[in-house]
């Protein structure tokens, strides 16, 4: 049975969901589970991809490098303040793509981009008003250079040279480089102490949460699915993230940050509608 390539992209993003309350559900700190997470992610990505090559040029290192950053500062994040925080405050990454994309690219500034960023500004101010711990503010700070380094390793997945290798070479390399600077971390911290469960948790993230959910997404937007569409259908992400956390761990945002991230998803989402991002769909953290 032929399924439509569509659902292969509903799948991808409904596992990229599960990280925030995966991450939450461990007892391994950001650096410790990062390591393993990335371990396994990286081996998983490279069989799955394995046909395509695993050249990597000058572009794709400097995107593995970007990826790499927005994976630990992501699962930091997660860690510090509310799932709903650091997921919905990594998805200002279209304002950094919106603000830089015609700089890098010489391509013409819309106006009209400039109430998309300006409406975005002001949910992102929303997640640092009333009661904050200390820590709540250092994880949203966290989520938002997070989002930072998520649309530069977007753009920069544009690139011309970029096209000439294997796109995924930068997802693989750049767990590599990850876990290879958490390996010290890992071995000084829990090392072969390590739980059944948390084993388990970093398992699932890395071999199913990045490396299946990767694949599929790749093979969708392989048979046809439109850049638009998995854009569109991205957006499950960030809404059911928080949910899951909700619903399992307890863990309730703020009605501020639940406004802000409102207002945050339905800019992006108006102007993805209004016209289709040219550069390549958003991939998970």
């Amino acid at each position: 049975m032929n399924l439509p390539p569509i659902l292969f992209v509903v799948a991808a993003c409904l596992l990229w969901s599960t990280g925030g309350v995966l991450i939450k559900a461990t007892s391994l700190s950001a650096f410790e589970l990062s390591f393993g997470r990335s371990l396994l992610a990286a081996a998983a990505v490279a069989l799955f991809t394995r046909r395509e090559g695993f050249r990597i040029n000058g572009v794709t290192a400097v995107a593995a490098v970007l990826y790499a950053g927005m994976l630990l500062l992501f699962v930091t994040a997660t860690k510090l303040t509310t799932a709903a925080n650091a997921i919905f405050l990594q998805y200002t990454a279209p304002i950094y793509i919106l603000l830089f994309e015609p700089l890098l690219y010489r391509e013409r500034f819309r106006l009209r981009d400039i109430g998309v960023v300006a409406v975005c500004i002001a949910g992102m101010a929303l997640f640092f008003v009333g009661k904050l711990r200390p820590e709540d503010i250092s994880g949203n700070l966290a989520a938002l250079a997070s989002g930072f380094c998520f649309a530069f390793f977007t753009l920069l997945l544009r690139h011309p040279q970029a096209k000439k290798v294997n796109r995924a070479a930068s997802v693989i390399y750049g767990n590599v480089f990850l876990a290879l600077v958490m390996a010290p971390a890992f071995f000084s911290g829990v090392g072969l102490a390590l739980s059944g469960r948390d084993a388990a948790i970093i398992a699932f993230l890395g071999i199913v949460q990045i490396g299946l959910a990767y694949t599929l997404f790749t093979l969708g937007i392989a048979r046809g699915v439109r850049s638009l569409d998995a854009a569109i259908v991205g957006y499950i992400e960030p809404v059911l993230n928080p949910i899951w956390v909700v619903l399992f761990v307890g863990e309730r945002p703020s009605s501020w940050a639940i406004l802000g991230g409102a207002i945050i998803l339905g800019a992006v989402i108006f102007h993805t509608l209004r016209a289709a991002p040219k550069a390549d769909s958003l991939l998970p953290s």
